[in-house]
């Protein structure tokens, strides 16, 4: 076996947060080494935000991640805000946008910020190992050993940074889960979020409106989202039905207000303005024709709305302010954005991300049992929890 190698700090995981921890870590003067068996870095960054990359949300706060523990995530994103990213971003003239709620977005490319961070990351003299799965990780009285394509690298300190299962196409596995519970941390059961809805048989016909889209209000238990739902061939996704399934449990309905601004009696008022009309050209009047089909054909009001009943009326009119879907489940890890769940925050120091039982042991990033919303959140996330544990290794 080759003489092994010394770094300060060896991080697994060349993503957002690995990138942004290696960065720190290196312009602080550490001799840092990141490893990913991916043979280019930040391939999730290249395909986010439709290849402009929504780089992070200036509406970040506590509040908008999912955790085993609501208030682990507030050291991290105090001491490393969307502006300090932001900062970043404009002192390399990339252009940016704000989309709608908060979202910034790269006018350009996405490439835009790999470069920026892989620049950054040369400027600390981070050494990158690309292309190069690890075979073996072990903890030394010196620190943590790695094994790698035939040379065996020491550090004091390991940085886990390679995320959670969600889009294996892209090579994401459950490698970070697997190394934590081989240092005795714990780990809460990931499951996909921000992941489409899949519905059943007796659904088909709105399963008949794939590409269909309109903005609806989606909620699941308390949680309520207004965005767009778009109807798929399988089921339901768009920004809506993405941001409800982080938080949607199997067997939980799903109420969707497909007339967020119409008033509780618009129905009524459309009876009395064209009371020749029927139901499926009142919808139509705010909803895309073939939705506005599809729900008067499961309303089945016969005749015009002139000869129902204003209580008939008003009972439909709630109906569709509060339509309630059963998915039958979602399409998984496949399509799955994030990862709800990973490795427990009760492990973890909040100020640093450091293993409380295993000193020199970091978890960050998409690994830690905390979840953003769809919109920039997740980004903002790794770029805060590589930054604390960037300064601390």
């Amino acid at each position: 076996m080759p003489d092994s190698e010394k770094y300060d700090s060896i991080i697994i995981g060349a993503g957002a947060a690995g990138l942004m921890c290696a960065l720190t870590a290196g312009q602080r003067g550490r001799k840092v080494l990141l490893i990913d068996h991916a043979d280019k870095a930040g391939k999730k960054i290249l395909i986010s935000g439709g290849g402009r990359c929504n780089f992070t949300n200036i509406h970040t706060a506590p509040e908008c991640y999912i955790s085993a523990n609501r208030h682990f995530m507030k050291s991290a994103l105090s001491r490393y805000t969307p502006q300090d990213f932001l900062k970043l971003v404009e002192s390399y003239r990339i252009a940016w946008h704000e989309k709608t709620l908060g979202q910034l977005f790269c006018d350009g490319s996405a490439r835009e910020i790999l470069s920026m961070l892989l620049a950054e990351c040369e400027k600390g003299g981070v050494e990158l190992a690309l292309g190069h799965p690890v075979e073996d990780v072990n903890h030394t009285g010196a620190g943590f050993s790695v094994t790698f394509a035939d040379r065996v690298v020491q550090a004091p300190s390991l940085v886990i940074a390679t995320g959670g299962p969600s889009i294996p196409k892209m090579g994401a596995s459950g490698f970070a889960f697997d190394l934590a519970r081989r240092f005795g941390l714990k780990i809460v059961e990931p499951r996909p979020a921000l992941v489409p809805f899949t519905l059943g048989s007796e659904e088909a016909l709105f399963r008949n409106l794939s590409g269909v889209s309109t903005e609806v209000v989606a909620q699941v238990g308390k949680m309520r989202f207004r965005e767009a739902a778009l109807f798929t061939h399988k089921g339901l996704s768009g920004p809506a039905m993405l941001q409800i399934s982080s938080y949607w449990q199997p067997g939980q309905d799903i109420h969707v207000d497909f007339l967020p601004d119409a008033d509780a009696d618009w129905l009524l008022e459309a009876k009395r303005a064209t009371p020749r009309s029927g139901l499926k050209s009142a919808l139509a009047a705010h909803l895309p024709d073939r939705l506005a089909a599809a729900l008067s054909e499961r309303i089945a009001l016969d005749g015009p709305l002139g000869n129902a009943p204003d209580r008939r009326l008003s009972e439909i009119a709630a109906q569709i302010r509060g339509w309630t879907f059963k998915p039958t489940g979602t399409e998984g890890f496949a399509k799955a954005e994030v990862t709800v769940g990973g490795v427990s925050t009760a492990e973890l120091s909040s100020q640093t991300m450091e293993a409380k039982k295993q000193p020199g042991l970091y978890v960050i990033g998409e690994a830690v049992d905390v979840t953003g919303w769809l919109g920039g959140y997740n980004f903002q996330w790794a770029w805060a929890s590589g930054f604390v544990a960037g300064s601390a290794v």
